[in-house]
């Protein structure tokens, strides 16, 4: 049960909803732009101004809880101007969104309209694991500095992390789509003008943990050659109390051995009524939608399977990992994002006197030096002490580990972003100050007309931006115009409007006295 409430806290771990607009459409010239051929078929997508857009094209398919096999190849030319059906989904309070769609795998692909070829690939991992889609992200902006863009859809939940006995590499679904979409890549990526041998992963939230799963996945090599993670979890444990009220701790974020999985799926399977995988695979996706929380509970990914053989966070520290270049970091404020929603936001702040019991709760003997060195005095709130707390011992400890161990092997580029005055995408009506919150980056690099950006966010969108494709195109982020930004070894790039620069990340986030 501890393993079961552990992954009801990753509901909250969110996901990009930057919203596509239809772009005018002009008139070809010559050979269409419209028309591209890919392995399978040619697709006709849509053409404007500045950019070409190419929606719903198939590249996979899959039985529920079986791999997924490359896309049938079509006669004619398919019509690739709307996006592809999203995965099965309920919706949450902040993305009222719903599918009972099986047949979801499509991606998209944005791409600058001036002919070209050998551009950087850049694939996007959305956030989440339980709601979301490829298509909500808009990848315009960054098409617009030369990098083929394309955003994927995957299977979430319950049809990506389900096991029982009998399934072939249990609760690792989502991420065997993941690599399907990066071997269509491959194959496709010089149709549409990208160099199919340098191609960058990107992600946030869930969508970074996937890649932390992907670095250290045997059928992942050769896949990508840079990755960028952002508020990634992969080397994360979980404090008592850390993401919701009365959650306990745990030893990972959103990892769990294939036994475990197993397990959990038993439990489910009788509340579905089903004894065996002929019963669970006959279900309407209504029907298992229903189950409450069952796409929260699976949101994490099984290893000691072929797909992950070993836990990740022991791979790396292992130093078994893909060697690729990285681009990697958090926000300044992560963890106000889940106090202002699971304390605050739910109408109960905490109190001076709740702050000393979560610290005693959560550290035990501890409680009293973690208390001095954050103490009430220091911050607006019980709930921003709280969250500064969280904050700098799950995520700053466990991002700085990542980095720390990865660039012991490979170029690592670290970063914050330290907007604190981020404008609040999601529909949470509060006066709680979010300060940089978790995935608060995300309209700087997918505009999103929900968060509207001040001249100076737009300044540091535009730098963010460049560093990501400059990172894309060359593994380093630096380029013309750009402040210099350092390796890991000398610092941590610090990102808010006027004030781009390293910063000792360690200290700023008081790592010596977590460690």
């Amino acid at each position: 049960m501890r393993t079961l409430r552990a992954s009801l806290a990753a509901a909250v771990v969110l996901l990009g909803a930057a919203e596509l607009r239809p772009a005018p459409v002009i008139a070809a010239t010559g050979a269409d732009p419209a028309v591209v051929r890919t392995d399978t078929g040619a697709v006709r997508g849509t053409v404007s101004d500045h950019h070409r857009l190419f929606q719903g094209i198939p590249y996979a398919t899959a039985g529920r809880w079986e791999a997924p096999v490359p896309a049938r190849s079509w006669n004619g030319v398919k019509d690739a101007t709307e996006p592809g059906a999203i995965c099965p989904q309920v919706g949450t309070v902040y993305a009222p969104i719903s599918s009972v769609e099986e047949d979801c795998l499509f991606l998209n692909v944005t791409t600058p309209l001036a002919p070209g070829k050998n551009r950087p690939v850049m694939v996007w991992i959305h956030g989440d694991g339980a709601v979301g889609a490829g298509h909500f992200s808009d990848a315009r902006k960054l098409a617009s500095r030369g990098a083929v863009v394309v955003t994927i859809n995957y299977r979430l939940g319950v049809f990506s992390g389900f096991g029982f006995p009998g399934l072939k590499n249990s609760g690792t679904y989502g991420l065997q789509d993941q690599q399907e979409a990066l071997r269509w890549v491959k194959r496709n990526a010089a149709a549409f003008g990208g160099d199919p041998s340098n191609v960058t992963v990107f992600g946030l939230s869930f969508g970074a943990l996937a890649i932390g799963g992907h670095l250290t996945s045997p059928g992942a090599k050769g896949l990508f050659r840079r990755v960028v993670m952002q508020s990634g979890e992969t080397m994360m444990d979980m404090p008592a109390n850390s993401i919701v009220p009365g959650l306990p701790a745990a030893p990972t974020f959103a990892w769990r051995s294939a036994e475990e999985t197993q397990a959990v799926g038993r439990v489910y399977a009788e509340q579905l009524g089903c004894e065996d995988l002929a019963c669970l695979r006959a279900l309407p996706v209504k029907k298992i939608l229903a189950v409450p929380q069952i796409m929260n509970v699976f949101q994490m990914y099984a290893y000691g399977n072929r797909v992950l053989p070993v836990l990740p966070s022991k791979a790396i520290r292992e130093g078994r990992f893909h060697r690729v270049s990285v681009l990697a970091g958090a926000t300044r404020d992560e963890h106000r994002i889940f106090v202002g929603m699971n304390y605050d936001a739910a109408g109960k702040p905490v109190t001076a006197q709740q702050y000393g019991t979560l610290l005693k709760e959560a550290f035990g003997d501890d409680a009293g030096r973690v208390m001095r060195r954050y103490p009430l005095a220091s911050y607006a709130s019980p709930s921003q002490a709280w969250a500064a707390v969280m904050t700098d011992r799950l995520w700053a400890r466990g991002t700085h580990e990542q980095n720390t161990l990865l660039a012991k092997h490979v170029p690592v580029y670290g970063y914050e972003f330290a907007d604190r005055d981020a404008p609040m995408f999601l529909p949470l009506e509060t006066d709680f100050d979010w300060g940089a919150f978790h995935a608060g980056d995300l309209p700087y690099l997918f505009p999103d007309r929900q968060a509207p950006l001040t001249p100076a966010q737009k300044r540091l969108s535009d730098q963010m931006v460049g560093y990501w494709t400059n990172f894309a195109r060359t593994g380093s982020p630096n380029g013309s115009g750009l402040p210099t930004w350092p390796r890991l070894s000398q610092g941590t790039q610090s990102l808010a409007p006027g004030a781009v620069r390293p910063i000792d990340y360690a200290a700023e986030h008081q790592l010596s006295f977590w460690n």
